[in-house]
């Protein structure tokens, strides 16, 4: 298991953080604003983002707390949100890419994607090779990208990646999380073989309330929805406890590339390795993903 005190003081180095005002993104900015890091708040909606950024400050943290608004469902809007981040900072040290959906009825992208493939993956894949430059200007920087336990049960449907054939939205949902596995390696190899100083790693939470769950029952109108999670709430754990995976993977001094961090117990504890998706390993399978997912994202 990790020892925490292994994580040192964070002043002077930048984080950013997607989906960052609530849940697990909310956490993270708290550990990283409580140890001295800059901290920038990315978030959907502007008016809840300031709340969050409002809470976080009766903290009297030692760090510094960046707002911005990004809708990750408009590939546009992640191309200008990348080129303000370039304006106004030199550098980053961290990339968290930590914003998701959950299971939602058929929705579409702005660009017409199926909405988790776009949102979980396409937007983080573009929104972090974008941001690579600005990584590329700190030694040791690192993109942790937020996975989930069903990566285990994902499966790339590749003759129906938009679910216009058949769209089950827990398949898209499981799909999507093992897209993010397969990125975050692939990436870290793309990297490696160009001799780049940034590492790219994997987290995922085990089973952790966030406003995930709820929003699911509310999109769905699903009460059997609700009843299971109702149900199963005993084995869920705190949004706190479950951001620990993601802050290991962003600060661990001894966590390398490839690595992911995931609960003791799989679904609940404190972070410990944990596997990759076997189907993630295979690197045929994962060059075809990039190589669709980069035309898709070229596209636009």
């Amino acid at each position: 298991m990790v020892r925490f005190n292994e994580i040192k003081n964070q002043n002077g180095r930048v984080f950013l953080i997607t989906g960052a005002n609530s849940g697990l993104g909310y956490e993270t900015s708290k550990f990283l604003l409580e140890r001295g890091a800059t901290v920038i708040m990315c978030c959907r909606d502007l008016v809840k983002g300031e709340k969050a950024k409002e809470e976080l400050l009766k903290y009297n943290f030692s760090g510094k707390i960046e707002l911005f608004e990004l809708d990750l469902s408009d590939l546009k809007n992640v191309k200008e949100f990348t080129e303000s981040i370039k304006d106004k900072f030199d550098y980053l040290d961290v990339l968290i890419n930590n914003a998701g959906i959950m299971a939602p009825p058929k929705t579409l992208s702005k660009q017409g994607f199926e909405i988790q493939f776009a949102v979980n993956h396409l937007a983080h894949m573009s929104l972090t090779l974008e941001l690579l430059p600005l990584l590329e200007e700190k030694n040791n920087s690192r993109v942790v990208t937020v996975t989930s336990g069903v990566q285990y049960l994902g499966k790339i449907q590749w003759e129906d990646l938009q679910g216009n054939l058949k769209y089950d939205r827990w398949a898209s949902y499981a799909q999507s999380k093992l897209a993010n596995v397969m990125f975050g390696l692939e990436l870290n190899l793309k990297l490696q073989e160009r001799n780049s100083q940034i590492s790219s790693l994997l987290a995922h939470p085990g089973f952790a309330r966030t406003n995930l769950q709820p929003k699911s029952v509310e999109a769905n109108q699903s009460w059997q929805e609700g009843l299971a999670y109702k149900l199963m709430d005993p084995l869920f754990q705190s949004a706190k406890m479950g951001a620990l995976p993601q802050i290991t993977a962003a600060t661990l001094p001894t966590a390398k590339g490839g690595e992911q961090y995931g609960p003791r117990f799989n679904f609940r504890g404190l972070p410990k390795l944990c596997r990759n998706a076997p189907k993630g390993l295979n690197q045929n399978a994962r060059k075809r993903l990039w190589d669709i997912s980069e035309d898709l994202i070229g596209s636009v």
